[in-house]
């Protein structure tokens, strides 16, 4: 029998393979946690509109992912019947709750958390997103710890101020007065929120003033993503057109910048690296004359074949990892202020940070068009990822931070979960930035 502390770990999306951002975080917080717990997994498969397009089969993702903790997937109804897609909108509207509340609604998964709660003495629930909120009351005699990949809330407003269909607008709006109402409700009640950033961090305190919030940044494997191999030529960024804001990104890279780069340089190649369907691939490669590589299972040879990374994000939340990963490559970046925002992005030192496209050019057209400058850009840039964003360095404050609420750290005379609209008192504890 095992003597370390047992710890159900919650997830919206099953964290393998580890090939975007939301899995990469969740996959490597999982993988350092089972260092000091025993951990019991129950996550959803991938939702249609995630799914990257990798080879591995949910028997393959399980085999994997059981190095770390005991597996089980269930499978979102919706996925399988698109009715139920159209049926879960419509009940979100009229019922004015969010729409992940219906999206995520299941009887087998709730079935499968309570027995586990009734038989396993659990010292703590990992949540990996709010959009499980609808079950946290069956985790009301245990400590919580709710992961936030971004602040939802704020990501849908984004989405909507650039949605130029009306009525998409307006429903994304929506969806986010929603989701603030979920994160104002629950975020006060659990033990511990864990946020990104500490720009998220000061946002869910506004939405949340009596959360306890700890800051756990995201991470790169310095190990994996390394320097080396020539300084490559052209352009290229990482991210899937199945997550909107990548697709947004590339609208918008094409539309204001890309056409300024070529009437100055000419034809520079340029590349978009992830996943897209063929009918994407084909449009970009006629319309931009940019290659959409599709998915790929390892986008390292890729991002190694480009001179300048770009970052040309007007929606977002959380940080990006595609950030972290060029640095540890030692490759020059550069970005808008929103696609580095809460990271340790220094304009003119370790990155490049332009908002308006003339601007972005220039300075895409320098980045190329000297090689001291990537150098020196690509060195500053790999310093930070080993400096601030290794995950063996954020590993050991993680573990720690999670033990601590384990053994009550973050409770002071409180029930697990707090009843609605009460807060906790301050507690000794302050791991990671906490407040």
């Amino acid at each position: 029998m095992s003597s370390r502390p047992k710890l159900l770990f919650l997830c919206h999306t099953l964290p393998f393979p580890p090939d975007g951002g939301v899995w990469i975080r969740t996959y490597h917080v999982l993988r350092l946690l089972a260092r000091a717990f025993d951990i019991h997994l129950l996550c959803f498969e991938r939702s249609s509109s995630s799914v990257n397009g990798g080879p591995a089969t949910i028997a393959e993702c399980r085999h994997a992912l059981s190095r770390f903790a005991g597996v089980e997937v269930f499978p979102i109804p919706q996925k399988h019947r698109r009715l139920r897609y159209v049926w879960d909108h419509l009940r979100s509207t009229v019922a004015r709750r969010a729409y992940t509340t219906y999206l995520y609604e299941s009887a087998a998964f709730r079935a499968r958390l309570e027995a586990i709660l009734r038989s396993t003495n659990v010292a703590l629930v990992h949540v990996d997103s709010l959009d499980l909120a609808a079950y946290l009351p069956e985790c009301r005699h245990v400590p919580v710890v709710c992961s936030h990949p971004d602040v939802e809330s704020a990501l849908l407003r984004r989405r909507a101020a650039v949605e130029r269909v009306k009525w998409r607008s307006a429903y994304l709006g929506y969806q986010a007065r929603l989701r603030e109402t979920v994160e104002r409700e629950w975020c006060a009640r659990v033990a511990l929120n864990v946020v990104v950033s500490e720009n998220d961090r000061v946002t869910l305190k506004r939405i949340a003033p009596a959360s306890h919030t700890s800051v756990v940044p995201n991470g790169v494997d310095t190990n994996e993503f390394q320097p080396g191999g020539a300084a490559g030529t052209g352009i290229g960024y990482v991210g899937g057109l199945l997550w909107f804001p990548n697709l947004d990104a590339l609208e918008f890279f094409g539309a204001e910048i890309l056409p300024r780069i070529r009437s100055a340089a000419g034809d520079v190649p340029t590349v978009w690296i992830g996943a897209a369907s063929s009918d994407q691939r084909r449009d970009y490669r006629e319309r931009l004359d940019v290659e959409v590589t599709g998915y790929v299972d390892d986008v390292r040879p890729s991002m190694r074949a480009c001179a300048c990374h770009i970052v040309p994000l007007r929606v977002g939340g959380g940080t990006r990892l595609k950030i972290l990963n060029s640095w540890a490559m030692g490759k020059p970046v550069v970005s808008t202020s929103i696609g580095c925002e809460g990271l340790a992005a220094v304009d003119g030192q370790n990155i490049l940070i332009r908002d308006d496209p003339r601007e972005f050019a220039s300075a895409v057209l320098a980045v190329l068009g000297d090689a001291a400058l990537r150098e020196r850009l690509g060195a500053a840039g790999r310093a930070t990822a080993e400096r601030h964003y290794s995950w063996n360095v954020i590993g050991r404050e993680l573990i720690e931070t999670y033990l601590t609420v384990a053994n009550g750290g973050c409770r002071t005379a409180a029930p697990a979960i707090a009843p609605a609209r009460a807060g906790y008192a301050h507690s000794q504890i302050q791991p990671l930035h906490r407040t």
